[in-house]
């Protein structure tokens, strides 16, 4: 029997209440950026590109001096949302003394996956040319394919000052690293993927340093294809070399995963607060 493509890659049409969860979202965001800034806790607003999406919000933990810096890249299939609805994403990793971005980035159609990729690679290279660190990539959805594609970006192709392993770890929550099937959905109106194109953006394809290291994580109640994305670069990466690792968290749906960021308790937050330090070494 078919896949139904359609079917398998709505999330929103699978989990009802996303809606609800989208606003809550909003205002603990709004919260968590009120606090920071009412402590001077955060920058906001730095432009590393020429269009007002491309910013960075970052936020920092308590105290001084170097710590460990991340960068999350949100979601929305390439062609919705914003960084201001996940600013609370970054208090769980805060808590554990690391520094996190929160990448903007323009949607599509006005451009192409290609176009997004290239423009997350900038922020990289603005964080990098501003702090002098490297930096461990994580994002939900479509942010977790552009996880994936820092991990495994040439980065002595793209600046001559940046280390070959800017990026030495990544963290997928959700994500999608084999694009074909996003041909056959609705939403490609929007993407105007083709068969090549699709190819030359998928992450699934690409080669990748034996010295990274990249975690694929999902919802148990996700689709069988968000399943099966997962599992399938952490497999291919692994084979290629990398140090990977699978994990279907239990109870969790397509938007209720990234419910652990805010938590520095979280199995999650500490798993990524572990990959902050293997940027460090």
């Amino acid at each position: 029997m078919p896949i139904d493509y359609e079917v398998e890659y709505n999330n929103r049409a699978r989990v009802p209440e996303h809606t609800e969860i989208f606003a809550r979202w909003q205002r603990e965001a709004a919260d968590y950026r009120a606090k920071a800034s009412a402590e001077e806790g955060c920058a906001l607003g730095m432009s590393y590109g020429a269009s007002p999406r491309q910013y960075v919000d970052l936020f920092f933990p308590e105290g001084s001096g170097t710590t460990p810096l991340a960068m999350f890249v949100h979601g929305g299939y390439w062609r919705s949302l914003d960084p201001s609805m996940f600013s609370h994403m970054a208090s769980g990793l805060n808590a554990h003394g690391v520094a996190v971005a929160l990448a903007g980035y323009d949607l599509c159609p006005q451009v192409s996956i290609a176009d997004i990729i290239s423009q997350i690679r900038q922020a990289c290279l603005y964080l990098w040319r501003r702090f002098g660190q490297r930096i461990m990539v994580y994002g939900h959805s479509a942010g977790g394919h552009l996880a994936a594609c820092m991990a495994a970006t040439d980065w002595k192709s793209i600046a001559a000052d940046a280390p070959a392993d800017l990026v030495p770890a990544g963290y997928s929550i959700s994500g999608v690293f084999d694009l074909e099937p996003l041909i056959h959905v609705s939403m490609n109106q929007e993407l105007k993927l083709d068969a090549a194109l699709a190819r030359r953006v998928s992450p699934l394809q690409w080669p990748v340093a034996k010295t990274c290291v990249f975690d694929a994580v999902v919802g148990s109640l996700e689709s069988s294809e968000f399943l099966r994305q997962s599992q399938i670069i952490a497999e291919t990466w692994r084979a290629r070399g990398a140090t990977t690792r699978y994990e279907a968290i239990a109870g969790t749906n397509h938007f209720t995963i990234v419910d652990a960021l805010p938590d520095p308790n979280s199995a999650m937050v500490d798993r990524l607060a572990a990959l902050c330090l293997h940027t460090q070494s």
